[in-house]
Protein backbone atom coordinates (compact mmCIF):
# COMPACT_ATOMS: atom_id res chain seq x y z
CA UNK A 1 0.00 0.00 0.00
CA UNK A 2 2.89 2.38 0.59
CA UNK A 3 4.32 1.70 -2.52
CA UNK A 4 1.63 2.47 -4.55
CA UNK A 5 0.98 5.71 -2.71
CA UNK A 6 4.96 6.67 -2.76
CA UNK A 7 4.35 5.96 -7.09
CA UNK A 8 1.53 7.88 -7.14
CA UNK A 9 3.33 10.49 -5.43
CA UNK A 10 6.31 10.30 -7.42
CA UNK A 11 4.48 10.40 -11.23
CA UNK A 12 3.92 14.15 -10.90
CA UNK A 13 7.02 14.86 -9.81
CA UNK A 14 8.88 12.67 -13.00
CA UNK A 15 6.12 13.92 -15.43
CA UNK A 16 7.93 17.50 -14.24
CA UNK A 17 11.40 16.39 -14.07
CA UNK A 18 10.57 15.03 -18.09
CA UNK A 19 9.38 18.60 -19.39
CA UNK A 20 12.05 20.47 -17.86
CA UNK A 21 15.04 18.10 -19.22
CA UNK A 22 12.92 18.43 -22.76
CA UNK A 23 12.62 22.51 -22.29
CA UNK A 24 16.32 22.41 -21.85
CA UNK A 25 17.55 19.89 -24.54
CA UNK A 26 15.37 22.12 -26.83
CA UNK A 27 16.72 25.18 -25.81
CA UNK A 28 20.30 24.07 -26.19
CA UNK A 29 19.29 22.40 -29.85
CA UNK A 30 18.15 26.01 -30.63
CA UNK A 31 20.83 28.55 -28.94
CA UNK A 32 23.67 25.51 -29.78
CA UNK A 33 25.85 28.41 -31.78
CA UNK A 34 26.82 30.60 -28.74
CA UNK A 35 27.06 34.47 -29.59
CA UNK A 36 30.41 35.09 -31.47
CA UNK A 37 32.80 37.77 -31.20
CA UNK A 38 33.12 40.18 -34.32
CA UNK A 39 36.42 38.93 -35.73
CA UNK A 40 35.86 41.15 -38.81
CA UNK A 41 35.14 38.22 -40.71
CA UNK A 42 32.56 35.89 -39.49
CA UNK A 43 31.12 32.59 -41.66
CA UNK A 44 27.51 32.21 -40.55
CA UNK A 45 26.10 28.68 -40.81
CA UNK A 46 23.18 27.66 -43.22
CA UNK A 47 19.96 28.00 -41.77
CA UNK A 48 20.58 30.32 -38.92
CA UNK A 49 20.35 34.11 -38.92
CA UNK A 50 22.59 36.34 -36.86
CA UNK A 51 21.47 39.58 -35.98
CA UNK A 52 24.26 42.50 -35.84
CA UNK A 53 23.71 45.30 -33.59
CA UNK A 54 25.72 48.96 -34.51
CA UNK A 55 26.23 50.68 -31.42
CA UNK A 56 23.35 49.51 -29.83
CA UNK A 57 21.01 49.43 -32.38
CA UNK A 58 19.83 46.89 -35.02
CA UNK A 59 22.11 47.23 -38.48
CA UNK A 60 20.98 44.12 -40.43
CA UNK A 61 20.96 40.49 -40.61
CA UNK A 62 23.51 38.12 -41.88
CA UNK A 63 23.17 36.00 -44.67
CA UNK A 64 24.88 32.47 -44.72
CA UNK A 65 28.52 32.48 -45.84
CA UNK A 66 30.86 34.84 -45.28
CA UNK A 67 30.14 38.87 -43.82
CA UNK A 68 32.71 41.73 -43.00
CA UNK A 69 31.84 43.73 -39.83
CA UNK A 70 33.55 46.57 -38.15
CA UNK A 71 35.37 45.71 -35.11
CA UNK A 72 34.59 47.39 -31.63
CA UNK A 73 31.05 49.08 -33.83
CA UNK A 74 29.30 45.82 -34.62
CA UNK A 75 28.33 43.02 -32.22
CA UNK A 76 25.97 40.12 -32.82
CA UNK A 77 23.37 40.09 -30.66
CA UNK A 78 21.00 36.93 -31.60
CA UNK A 79 21.48 34.21 -32.95
CA UNK A 80 18.35 32.66 -34.91
CA UNK A 81 17.69 29.12 -35.64
CA UNK A 82 15.71 28.82 -38.75
CA UNK A 83 14.92 25.02 -38.95
CA UNK A 84 11.66 23.90 -37.44
CA UNK A 85 11.47 23.26 -33.69
CA UNK A 86 9.67 20.83 -31.87
CA UNK A 87 8.16 21.79 -28.39
CA UNK A 88 7.09 20.12 -25.86
CA UNK A 89 3.67 21.73 -24.41
CA UNK A 90 3.71 20.67 -20.70
CA UNK A 91 0.97 18.72 -19.18
CA UNK A 92 -2.08 20.61 -18.31
CA UNK A 93 -5.39 20.41 -16.87
CA UNK A 94 -8.86 21.54 -19.03
CA UNK A 95 -12.37 20.37 -18.20
CA UNK A 96 -14.60 19.93 -21.17
CA UNK A 97 -18.54 21.21 -21.89
CA UNK A 98 -19.71 18.50 -19.80
CA UNK A 99 -17.97 18.71 -16.76
CA UNK A 100 -14.82 16.55 -17.01
CA UNK A 101 -11.27 17.01 -15.95
CA UNK A 102 -8.61 15.74 -18.54
CA UNK A 103 -5.08 16.38 -18.62
CA UNK A 104 -3.63 16.89 -21.70
CA UNK A 105 -0.19 17.51 -23.29
CA UNK A 106 1.26 17.71 -26.96
CA UNK A 107 3.56 18.84 -28.91
CA UNK A 108 3.93 22.17 -30.84
CA UNK A 109 5.86 22.24 -34.39
CA UNK A 110 7.23 26.18 -34.78
CA UNK A 111 9.72 27.79 -37.63
CA UNK A 112 11.35 31.42 -37.15
CA UNK A 113 10.43 33.70 -40.29
CA UNK A 114 11.58 36.80 -39.12
CA UNK A 115 14.36 36.78 -37.32
CA UNK A 116 14.46 40.36 -36.31
CA UNK A 117 10.33 40.07 -35.50
CA UNK A 118 11.90 36.92 -33.08
CA UNK A 119 14.54 38.86 -31.95
CA UNK A 120 12.97 42.06 -30.62
CA UNK A 121 9.03 41.38 -30.91
CA UNK A 122 8.81 38.92 -27.70
CA UNK A 123 11.20 38.32 -24.57
CA UNK A 124 11.19 34.35 -24.44
CA UNK A 125 9.08 33.14 -27.83
CA UNK A 126 9.29 29.19 -26.88
CA UNK A 127 8.00 30.73 -23.56
CA UNK A 128 5.02 32.81 -24.91
CA UNK A 129 4.07 30.24 -27.70
CA UNK A 130 3.66 27.44 -25.09
CA UNK A 131 1.35 29.88 -22.68
CA UNK A 132 -0.34 29.87 -25.58
CA UNK A 133 -1.54 26.60 -26.71
CA UNK A 134 -2.14 25.97 -23.04
CA UNK A 135 -4.78 28.24 -22.87
CA UNK A 136 -5.93 27.95 -26.25
CA UNK A 137 -6.32 24.38 -25.99
CA UNK A 138 -8.31 24.76 -22.21
CA UNK A 139 -10.39 27.22 -24.34
CA UNK A 140 -10.79 24.67 -27.19
CA UNK A 141 -11.28 22.05 -25.13
CA UNK A 142 -14.20 23.36 -22.80
CA UNK A 143 -16.33 23.98 -26.18
CA UNK A 144 -16.61 20.24 -27.02
CA UNK A 145 -17.95 17.33 -24.88
CA UNK A 146 -15.96 14.46 -23.59
CA UNK A 147 -17.58 12.15 -26.71
CA UNK A 148 -16.29 14.36 -29.17
CA UNK A 149 -12.88 15.01 -28.03
CA UNK A 150 -11.63 11.96 -29.32
CA UNK A 151 -13.45 12.31 -32.49
CA UNK A 152 -12.87 15.76 -32.87
CA UNK A 153 -9.09 15.63 -32.65
CA UNK A 154 -7.59 16.46 -35.86
CA UNK A 155 -10.31 19.72 -36.01
CA UNK A 156 -8.77 21.10 -32.59
CA UNK A 157 -5.76 20.32 -33.39
CA UNK A 158 -6.48 22.43 -36.86
CA UNK A 159 -7.83 25.10 -34.27
CA UNK A 160 -4.90 25.53 -31.39
CA UNK A 161 -2.94 26.03 -34.70
CA UNK A 162 -4.80 28.91 -36.37
CA UNK A 163 -5.50 30.91 -32.68
CA UNK A 164 -1.77 30.47 -32.13
CA UNK A 165 -0.73 31.50 -35.56
CA UNK A 166 -2.87 35.11 -35.52
CA UNK A 167 -1.21 35.80 -32.19
CA UNK A 168 2.50 34.34 -33.10
CA UNK A 169 2.00 36.77 -36.40
CA UNK A 170 3.72 39.62 -34.63
CA UNK A 171 6.37 37.70 -33.52
CA UNK A 172 7.78 36.18 -36.51
CA UNK A 173 7.24 32.72 -35.97
CA UNK A 174 4.88 30.66 -37.67
CA UNK A 175 2.92 27.19 -36.14
CA UNK A 176 2.93 24.63 -38.18
CA UNK A 177 1.24 21.91 -36.53
CA UNK A 178 0.00 20.60 -33.19
CA UNK A 179 -0.47 17.41 -31.88
CA UNK A 180 -2.52 16.15 -28.94
CA UNK A 181 0.25 13.60 -27.59
CA UNK A 182 -1.64 12.47 -24.54
CA UNK A 183 -4.99 12.48 -22.96
CA UNK A 184 -5.60 11.01 -19.44
CA UNK A 185 -8.92 10.78 -17.72
CA UNK A 186 -10.14 10.48 -14.09
CA UNK A 187 -10.17 6.94 -12.86
CA UNK A 188 -13.93 6.63 -11.81
CA UNK A 189 -14.60 8.02 -15.62
CA UNK A 190 -11.83 5.73 -17.93
CA UNK A 191 -14.18 2.75 -15.71
CA UNK A 192 -17.62 4.38 -17.06
CA UNK A 193 -16.04 4.46 -20.91
CA UNK A 194 -15.20 0.97 -20.32
CA UNK A 195 -18.87 -0.37 -19.01
CA UNK A 196 -20.15 1.59 -21.92
CA UNK A 197 -17.48 0.04 -24.18
CA UNK A 198 -17.97 -3.79 -23.26
CA UNK A 199 -22.24 -2.90 -22.98
CA UNK A 200 -22.21 -1.86 -26.72
CA UNK A 201 -20.06 -5.03 -27.51
CA UNK A 202 -22.20 -7.15 -25.74
CA UNK A 203 -25.28 -5.54 -27.58
CA UNK A 204 -23.49 -5.66 -30.58
CA UNK A 205 -22.84 -9.16 -30.17
CA UNK A 206 -26.46 -9.79 -29.28
CA UNK A 207 -27.57 -8.52 -32.29
CA UNK A 208 -25.67 -10.33 -34.40
CA UNK A 209 -26.63 -13.57 -32.34
CA UNK A 210 -30.14 -12.93 -32.89
CA UNK A 211 -29.97 -12.06 -36.59
CA UNK A 212 -28.19 -15.11 -37.11
CA UNK A 213 -30.75 -17.24 -35.52
CA UNK A 214 -33.41 -15.33 -37.70
CA UNK A 215 -30.98 -16.20 -40.77
CA UNK A 216 -31.46 -19.63 -39.68
CA UNK A 217 -34.71 -20.38 -39.23
CA UNK A 218 -35.37 -18.69 -42.52
CA UNK A 219 -33.06 -21.26 -44.28
CA UNK A 220 -34.56 -24.27 -42.48
CA UNK A 221 -38.35 -23.52 -43.12
CA UNK A 222 -37.21 -22.39 -46.69
CA UNK A 223 -35.59 -25.87 -46.96
CA UNK A 224 -38.54 -27.60 -45.33
CA UNK A 225 -40.60 -25.61 -47.72
CA UNK A 226 -38.46 -26.42 -50.47
CA UNK A 227 -38.11 -30.42 -49.26
CA UNK A 228 -42.28 -30.69 -49.00
CA UNK A 229 -42.42 -29.24 -52.45
CA UNK A 230 -40.26 -31.63 -53.85
CA UNK A 231 -41.63 -34.55 -52.03
CA UNK A 232 -44.51 -33.81 -53.15
CA UNK A 233 -44.18 -33.59 -57.02
CA UNK A 234 -41.86 -36.89 -56.38
CA UNK A 235 -45.14 -38.38 -55.04
CA UNK A 236 -47.07 -36.97 -57.80
CA UNK A 237 -44.61 -38.24 -60.57
CA UNK A 238 -44.60 -41.89 -58.60
CA UNK A 239 -48.52 -42.13 -58.67
CA UNK A 240 -48.46 -40.77 -62.44
CA UNK A 241 -45.88 -43.92 -62.57
CA UNK A 242 -47.78 -46.41 -61.21
CA UNK A 243 -51.07 -45.77 -62.83
CA UNK A 244 -49.23 -45.99 -66.27
CA UNK A 245 -47.89 -48.88 -65.16
CA UNK A 246 -50.69 -50.82 -64.02
CA UNK A 247 -53.14 -49.75 -66.89
CA UNK A 248 -50.42 -50.66 -69.10
CA UNK A 249 -50.40 -53.96 -67.70
CA UNK A 250 -54.55 -54.63 -67.10
CA UNK A 251 -53.82 -53.65 -70.91
CA UNK A 252 -51.22 -56.54 -71.32
CA UNK A 253 -53.27 -59.00 -69.29
CA UNK A 254 -56.55 -58.43 -71.24
CA UNK A 255 -54.74 -59.49 -74.49
CA UNK A 256 -53.12 -62.08 -73.01
CA UNK A 257 -56.53 -63.31 -71.53
CA UNK A 258 -58.03 -62.99 -75.03
CA UNK A 259 -56.06 -65.84 -76.60
CA UNK A 260 -56.95 -69.21 -76.50
CA UNK A 261 -55.22 -70.20 -73.15
CA UNK A 262 -55.71 -67.66 -71.11
CA UNK A 263 -58.48 -69.17 -68.97
CA UNK A 264 -55.33 -71.91 -68.36
CA UNK A 265 -52.97 -69.11 -67.58
CA UNK A 266 -55.56 -67.40 -65.08
CA UNK A 267 -56.89 -70.38 -63.35
CA UNK A 268 -52.95 -71.42 -63.18
CA UNK A 269 -52.42 -67.68 -61.32
CA UNK A 270 -55.24 -68.08 -59.18
CA UNK A 271 -54.08 -71.64 -57.79
CA UNK A 272 -50.67 -70.09 -57.24
CA UNK A 273 -51.89 -67.27 -55.48
CA UNK A 274 -54.16 -69.09 -53.28
CA UNK A 275 -51.16 -71.50 -51.86
CA UNK A 276 -49.16 -68.21 -51.33
CA UNK A 277 -51.42 -66.74 -49.28
CA UNK A 278 -51.41 -70.26 -47.02
CA UNK A 279 -47.55 -70.13 -46.60
CA UNK A 280 -48.49 -66.67 -44.85
CA UNK A 281 -51.11 -67.26 -42.34
CA UNK A 282 -50.71 -67.52 -38.88
CA UNK A 283 -47.28 -65.55 -38.89
CA UNK A 284 -48.83 -62.37 -36.90
CA UNK A 285 -51.91 -63.33 -35.58
CA UNK A 286 -53.78 -66.31 -34.39
CA UNK A 287 -56.59 -65.55 -35.24
CA UNK A 288 -58.01 -67.38 -38.94
CA UNK A 289 -60.60 -66.97 -41.12
CA UNK A 290 -61.03 -69.70 -43.57
CA UNK A 291 -63.17 -70.87 -46.07
CA UNK A 292 -65.37 -74.20 -45.28
CA UNK A 293 -63.26 -76.16 -48.41
CA UNK A 294 -59.92 -74.89 -47.43
CA UNK A 295 -58.34 -77.90 -49.08
CA UNK A 296 -60.16 -77.87 -52.42
CA UNK A 297 -57.57 -75.98 -54.23
CA UNK A 298 -59.89 -77.58 -57.56
CA UNK A 299 -63.12 -76.10 -56.83
CA UNK A 300 -61.81 -72.39 -56.32
CA UNK A 301 -60.43 -72.06 -58.97
CA UNK A 302 -63.35 -72.96 -61.03
CA UNK A 303 -65.14 -71.22 -58.45
CA UNK A 304 -62.85 -68.51 -59.75
CA UNK A 305 -62.58 -69.14 -63.37
CA UNK A 306 -66.30 -69.18 -63.51
CA UNK A 307 -66.55 -66.30 -62.13
CA UNK A 308 -64.33 -64.58 -64.79
CA UNK A 309 -66.28 -65.95 -67.37
CA UNK A 310 -69.43 -64.29 -66.16
CA UNK A 311 -67.07 -61.41 -66.33
CA UNK A 312 -66.26 -61.94 -69.68
CA UNK A 313 -69.82 -62.61 -70.97
CA UNK A 314 -71.49 -59.27 -69.45
CA UNK A 315 -68.06 -56.92 -70.93
CA UNK A 316 -68.72 -58.88 -74.40
CA UNK A 317 -72.49 -57.97 -73.90
CA UNK A 318 -71.73 -54.45 -73.02
CA UNK A 319 -69.48 -53.75 -75.69
CA UNK A 320 -71.57 -55.39 -78.42
CA UNK A 321 -74.34 -53.26 -76.59
CA UNK A 322 -72.16 -50.10 -77.64
CA UNK A 323 -71.45 -51.15 -81.04
CA UNK A 324 -75.36 -51.42 -82.01
CA UNK A 325 -77.25 -48.34 -83.26
CA UNK A 326 -79.68 -47.04 -81.12
CA UNK A 327 -83.20 -48.54 -82.08
CA UNK A 328 -85.77 -45.79 -82.28
CA UNK A 329 -89.23 -46.76 -79.50
CA UNK A 330 -91.95 -47.80 -81.54
CA UNK A 331 -95.56 -45.58 -79.85
CA UNK A 332 -97.44 -47.87 -78.07
CA UNK A 333 -100.11 -49.27 -79.51
CA UNK A 334 -103.59 -48.13 -78.53
CA UNK A 335 -106.08 -50.83 -76.56
CA UNK A 336 -108.49 -52.69 -79.03
CA UNK A 337 -112.37 -51.49 -77.98
CA UNK A 338 -114.53 -53.76 -76.52
CA UNK A 339 -117.55 -54.28 -77.09
CA UNK A 340 -119.01 -56.17 -74.26
CA UNK A 341 -121.07 -54.50 -71.64
CA UNK A 342 -119.03 -53.31 -68.23
CA UNK A 343 -118.60 -56.10 -65.74
CA UNK A 344 -121.46 -55.77 -63.30
CA UNK A 345 -119.27 -55.16 -60.26
CA UNK A 346 -118.33 -51.89 -62.16
CA UNK A 347 -120.54 -48.84 -61.83
CA UNK A 348 -120.51 -45.72 -64.29
CA UNK A 349 -120.30 -42.48 -61.61
CA UNK A 350 -123.29 -40.52 -60.98
CA UNK A 351 -122.31 -38.03 -63.12
CA UNK A 352 -122.10 -39.98 -66.09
Amino acid sequence: MLASTLRAAARPCRSVLQSRVRSVLTQAVRTRSHLPLNTVVLFVPQQEAWVVERMGRFHRVLEPGINVLIPVLDKVKYVQSLKEIAIDVPQQAAITSDNVALNIDGVLYLRIIDPYRASYGVEDPEFAITQLAQTTMRSELGKISLDYVFRERESLNMNIVDVINKASESWGITCLRYEIRDIRLPPRVQDAMQMQVEAERRKRAAILESEGVREAEINIAEGKRKARILASEANKVEQVNNAKGKAEGLSILCEALSHKQGLNAASLATAQSYIEAFQHLAKQNNTLILPANAGDVTGLVGSAVTMYNALTKTVQANSKHQEEPPVEPSPPASPPLSSSPLPFSQSLPDDQ
